[in-house]
């Protein structure tokens, strides 16, 4: 990658990093099964995401809701290591709820803990088979542990539910063009990626103009996927 471009990918890697920071203090995801995709402008720096609108057979426990919702005011508040012991608790109590396993995944994987962030999202994905933000979630997690084609199967998984999530568009280009080296798919991504972004993506977009006028170089720095 051209030495032009590191200063620009430095700068949106931290700022994805501030925004993947916040993920820990904003529960992730319905508290059990399948959503609606829709359009939203929650995801940074812009596109559309799905969200996590329950749509339940059944109507959940209303005591299981309760926990829920106190584990994610904890989780908002920044006490993490009391809401991770308030979501495990949840998951024990109520063992088909997804949502505190997503949960728990994303404070795992900010406290380092690889393994166990991917056995979670990876339990909510069973659970929760038809949410594209956990299976995005897993993806995330998986490529930090380096098992790239496990991640891009489930990227490409989390676009199949929702084709109008943008996240792992955006995820999945990164991994074509930095881990799989493979410039033709990153640039295919890339631009799916802006065409789900109605306000422009002025970095992404210089992504691509730096993928078409690239020589083959040594891979330098690394990008950093959206959760």
């Amino acid at each position: 990658m051209r030495s032009a471009s590191l200063g620009r990918l430095l700068a949106f890697a931290a700022a994805v990093g501030a925004a993947g920071c916040s993920t820990v203090s904003q529960p992730l995801g319905a508290i059990r099964d399948a959503i609606t995709p829709s359009s939203s402008s929650e995801a940074a720096p812009s596109g559309s995401r799905s969200t996590a609108a329950a749509a339940f057979a059944t109507p959940v426990n209303p005591a299981a809701q309760r926990a829920f919702d106190e584990a994610s005011s904890v989780l908002r508040s920044g006490r993490t290591e009391e809401a991770e012991r308030a979501f495990r608790a949840v998951a024990q109590a109520y063992p088909d709820l997804a949502g505190p396993h997503a949960n728990l995944g994303v404070i795992y994987r900010r406290a380092g803990k690889l393994d166990d962030a991917a056995k979670e999202f990876e339990q909510a994905v069973r659970l929760s088979p038809a949410q594209p933000i956990y299976m995005n979630e897993l993806g995330v997690t998986y490529r930090q542990q380096g098992q790239f084609a496990k991640a891009r199967d489930a990227y490409q998984k989390a676009i199949a539910l929702d084709p109008r999530y943008a996240a792992p568009t955006l995820n999945l280009g990164i991994l074509y063009d930095l881990y799989f080296g493979d410039p033709a798919h990153a640039l295919e991504q890339y631009s799916r990626y802006l065409a789900l972004s109605p306000n422009g993506d002025a970095t992404v977009t210089k992504w691509v103009a730096d993928l078409k006028n690239r020589k083959p170089a040594p891979i330098t720095v690394s990008r950093q996927e959206k959760p």
